[in-house]
């Protein structure tokens, strides 16, 4: 069995919906209290053992780039102040010489159309996709918990992470069902990308986080465009599913869509409380904010 040794991270979106935030800055730079968004889940594809970062971006994303690069006059400042542990947080999330490669997706045709623009830095090898619209807070991380599943369920397996929401608004999400499993993972007996409430297979949507085996690339290069001419992946692993197996991993943790506001915002909240530095002052001033 190959290891997961690549994960590929979409990041050519506009990101329409924190406009004007996102007017001149990535939507993966906003930060989750100190961290920018794509750092978060960079993190966590490291936790699990991911050796190289493969980004996949538009116009005007050079800054994620300039992000995972040193810069040297920052760090000549730090030294010269001696903020000794602000260059150790630098030189922590720096990734290793050569491990982080970047593709352009020149246009915006869907997130099927950004992984297939992964395809010659894959290679030919199964690969994690991460999406940086969701972050899941939990140690160990959802995608070491994936790879875990992955390492049992054998030789050309993929994995999809789920989670349940309300059948109120299963409509917004592709949607799996599932067979018998062990209380963690199951397999997917069906697929289905946004189905109504009375059509869907169940209340398990997916997460954002995927193990996925190269001949998902063949797929996606033949894949039609569905709604507004964007390639859906979902469309290539229900194709996929006939011939591979997938399973379901219901990961541990709680998932934050940083897509919407909402989300992003309580996700802020969240990761905060957590912080043990920041929480209790935290804490005080939303108490004082809430009048309690």
């Amino acid at each position: 069995m190959k290891p997961i040794r690549k994960a590929i991270f979409p990041v050519a979106g506009l990101g329409t919906r924190f406009l004007p935030a996102t007017k001149a800055m990535p939507k993966e730079m906003l930060t989750v209290v100190d961290r920018p968004l794509i750092q978060h889940v960079v993190d966590e594809a490291r936790e699990a053992g991911i050796e190289h970062f493969i980004f996949v971006t538009g116009r005007n994303k050079g800054v994620i780039e300039d992000h995972f690069d040193r810069q040297f006059e920052l760090e000549v400042t730090l030294k010269e102040r001696n903020k000794s542990s602000d260059l150790k947080l630098l030189a922590d999330d720096q990734p290793a010489a050569g491990s982080a490669s970047f593709t352009r997706q020149q246009s915006p045709m869907g997130l099927g159309h950004a992984v297939w623009c992964a395809r010659e830095l894959v290679g030919n090898e199964p690969f994690a996709l991460v999406l940086p619209d969701v972050l899941v807070q939990n140690k160990p991380g959802c995608l070491a918990q994936m790879i875990e599943a992955y390492n049992k369920a054998g030789d050309k397996s993929n994995i999809i992470a789920v989670e349940e929401v309300p059948m109120e608004r299963i409509h917004q999400y592709g949607v799996v069902g599932i067979g018998k499993g062990d209380g963690k993972t199951f397999p997917i007996t069906e697929m289905v990308e946004k189905p109504p409430r009375e059509k869907a297979p169940s209340n398990l949507i997916i997460t954002g986080r995927y193990i996925l085996q190269p001949e998902i690339f063949d797929l996606l290069a033949k894949q039609t465009g569905g709604a507004g001419g964007e390639i859906q992946i979902t469309d290539s692993m229900i194709t996929l599913s006939k011939s591979q197996p997938f399973h379901a991993v219901k990961f541990e943790g709680k998932s934050f869509d940083c897509g919407s506001k909402v989300g992003f915002l309580a996700a802020n909240v969240a990761y905060a409380m957590a912080r043990p530095d920041i929480a209790p002052a935290f804490r005080d001033e939303i108490k004082r904010l809430l009048g309690n």
